[in-house]
């Protein structure tokens, strides 16, 4: 399984949403890192062909248009409307439809993803009562129908509760060892314990791409703790990019990310992705 982006391109009038992205993904996870507005979405619309790129290609196993890529892609767009009177049970079976899944198979598939998020037991219950998490929960499902080789997740945790995302970051690990997972969101621990690579997105362009260790090695001999007096903090919170803070003894540790010691107080410390993060997208 290969999927290739060769100089993928995109603008919106004068905005340069995307410009010349290239990349190949084989199995694994793929957590796709960026701020708001950085084109995420505009990227995953692309490979998933909803949207077409002004220049580029892409390839799946070395087809550009393969007949049989909507039967390989699983997504989950950031925004997902539902049949709000469908039964999530229903729902399922309407999108295995869509996807060509025979009825056979569709039933059996359903039921496992159904008990495999959680909402077996409410799975013939109107999804017009379905919580906000329940509803993302049977979105990944219906993501999952058609047993996709490529797997595309735009903000899929969003509406979960702290059990929830430990629970998809379970799931969506296993599933990477035989497909491809690109998961786009702005929130580092979403990817952090679980993604083969992670790519950083900005101004359009991948700024970074790596092993999780590959990237929070570069971070080493950036990021800093410093003790401050509380009536200190506020010029520190505007002059440098603060990851954290915490209070000790009544005074403020503000962990700060740096190319140069901030001052003669602070103490190098090992970086975390998330320094990675704050470092590249504090303005964003």
């Amino acid at each position: 399984m290969l999927l290739i982006l060769d100089n993928i391109s995109k603008s919106y009038g004068s905005k340069k949403v995307l410009s010349r992205i290239s990349a190949q993904f084989t199995p694994g996870l793929y957590g796709l890192l960026g701020a708001n507005g950085t084109g995420k979405t505009t990227l995953l619309n692309i490979i998933s062909q909803f949207t077409v790129p002004d220049s580029g290609e892409i390839s799946l196993n070395h087809q550009q248009q393969p007949k049989n890529f909507y039967q390989n892609i699983g997504f989950l767009p950031q925004q997902f409307n539902y049949y709000q009177q469908f039964s999530g049970l229903e729902f399922l079976l309407y999108m295995a439809a869509l996807k060509n899944v025979k009825r056979k198979k569709a039933l059996v598939e359903a039921d496992r993803l159904l008990k495999l998020v959680g909402l077996y037991d409410v799975r013939k219950k109107k999804i017009a009562s379905y919580s906000g998490g329940m509803k993302q929960r049977l979105g990944i499902a219906q993501a999952l129908i058609n047993d996709p080789l490529l797997l595309i997740l735009d903000e899929p945790t969003v509406g979960l509760d702290p059990k929830e995302r430990v629970k998809f970051r379970n799931i969506i690990s296993d599933l990477s060892e035989q497909k491809i997972i690109i998961l786009s969101t702005h929130i580092v621990s979403d990817v952090e314990a679980v993604a083969k690579e992670v790519i950083l997105l900005k101004h359009g362009q991948f700024i970074e791409k790596g092993s999780v260790d590959q990237l929070v090695q570069t971070m080493i001999g950036k990021v800093w703790e410093i003790p401050v007096a509380t009536e200190s903090a506020p010029a520190f919170l505007t002059d440098y990019a603060v990851v954290n803070e915490k209070i000790v003894k009544n005074n403020r540790i503000l962990r700060v990310v740096s190319d140069e010691s901030p001052c003669y107080q602070a103490n190098p410390v090992s970086p975390t992705l998330e320094d990675l993060y704050i470092y590249h997208f504090r303005e964003e």
